[in-house]
């Protein structure tokens, strides 16, 4: 267990830390106006962190820096609360009221206002499939028996899935189809796209389709959901360059990976793996996160919910070296918010 005086040697160095991104020597704590003990006690009292865990000292200073121990500590008992600023929570409400036409584009624009808030990479994982449900659908043939079904939903989301149009299916006979999908299917969840053909749309076929078989052939083709490995979730990125600007990202050789991430939606999922279902805020530190490409940043987050069921997560990805303070009020206040504007496009 840390001392009072390790506590507040611990906390200075950490908040001095982040904000200069340079070790920290005992010159510069005991120098603070609000401290009254000498630099060799500091010293000692640096050793003694460093001994147990909480803070490192880099070949090249004389100073120290915080362990990976050490921010987990740091959050978890010594950070102040960052309030932020009236006005960024002014911000974030009028950027998102101000899409409230579609649920996809107000999923997008959080990640964008985010990342201008916190300076670092936004991630937000978007509500699943569940959530939406069909608005329309059309298909445009191509080339020899193919098409493109093409779904969009209430949310804005669309979907393209190319499909082989069967044998016995006359190229005339597919804009009947669409009608009819069109009208037995529109409002019905993605998810329940296929059990309500056979519910909904067979009978009626049947009765009015010399080519039952091929169209339901046809039918199950593009109400066949893709499985992309990401479990019908879907990933926003807001500043995936921002993490650039950060000291510890100048070498290309540990930004690479970073930036490829990125590009990887099945990766970013996992990377957020159970923040939906864990609720309030959630801090993963260095080897506290799940891929090994992130063990050197800090990964923050916080669930939202649609009528009070938990839907997704906004993450803020940046170095260890991060504003856990401001950071954490953003995604408090954002989560929020945003869990009120979808709850209100849901209805």
């Amino acid at each position: 267990m840390l001392t009072d005086r390790q506590k507040v040697i611990l906390q200075i160095l950490v908040d001095d830390y982040i904000r200069s991104a340079e070790p920290v020597g005992s010159r510069t704590i005991s120098k603070r106006p609000d401290m009254s003990i000498s630099p060799a006690t500091i010293r000692n009292e640096m050793a003694d962190l460093e001994e147990l865990g909480y803070l490192e000292q880099p070949h090249t200073s004389a100073g120290r820096i915080p362990s990976q121990k050490g921010y987990r500590f740091y959050v978890d008992h010594l950070m102040n609360a960052d309030n932020g600023e009236a006005q960024d929570v002014q911000n974030l409400r009028s950027g998102l009221l101000n899409r409230l036409d579609e649920m996809e584009q107000v999923v997008q624009q959080t990640a964008s206002i985010v990342s201008g808030l916190t300076n670092y990479t936004a991630i937000v994982l978007g509500p699943k499939v569940f959530t939406d449900k069909l608005l329309s659908i059309q298909i445009q043939p191509y080339g020899d028996r193919m098409a493109v079904a093409i779904l969009v939903t209430d949310t804005g989301h669309v979907e393209h899935r190319k499909v082989t149009i069967p044998e016995g299916v006359p190229p005339e006979a597919i804009a009947h189809y669409v009608n009819l999908l069109n009208q037995k299917l529109v409002g019905v969840p993605l998810h329940k796209l296929k059990s309500a053909l056979h519910t909904e749309v067979a009978d009626e076929l049947r009765r009015c389709s010399e080519q039952f078989e091929g169209a339901m052939m046809l039918f199950n083709q593009m109400v066949e959901p893709e499985d992309d490995g990401t479990g019908g979730q879907r990933i926003y990125l807001g500043g995936t360059t921002r993490i650039m600007n950060q000291p510890e990202f100048r070498d290309v050789e540990k930004l690479k990976p970073l930036l490829d991430m990125f590009e990887q939606t099945q990766k970013l999922v996992r990377m957020l793996e159970g923040t939906t279902s864990s609720g309030g805020i959630q801090v993963r530190i260095g080897h506290e996160n799940l891929i090994e490409t992130i063990h050197e940043c800090s990964l923050v987050t916080a669930s939202y919910t649609i009528d009070g069921i938990p839907v997704g997560s906004i993450g803020v990805l940046g170095p260890t070296r991060m504003e856990y303070g401001r950071v954490i009020h953003t995604l408090n206040q954002f989560s929020t918010t945003l869990s009120q504007i979808l709850t209100q496009l849901n209805k």
